[in-house]
């Protein structure tokens, strides 16, 4: 514990995930000042534009209190 969930529109290769999976755990470790990163875990999931908005609804605009980096961009732009 702690775990990392990330989700994004799809296209990205695997060794982009792999590599953004990393740099988001060894960050996490350090801002969190944890002695190793034994114990963290991280998941990646791909969704197309349209299947974007139902996740930003419920990931973002609905949980505004649990959203620690507001968006800058309107999810609809995206289809």
């Amino acid at each position: 514990m702690p775990h990392i969930g990330i989700k994004m529109l799809a296209g990205r290769s695997e060794e982009q995930k792999k590599k953004a999976a990393e740099a988001v755990k060894n960050a996490l470790v350090e801002a969190l000042g944890m002695g190793s990163d034994h114990y963290v875990t991280c998941t990646i999931e791909d969704f197309d534009a349209n299947e974007w908005q139902t996740v930003f609804k419920q990931e973002v605009t609905d949980k505004p209190d649990k959203v620690y980096v507001k968006p800058k961009y309107d999810p609809k732009s995206l289809l």
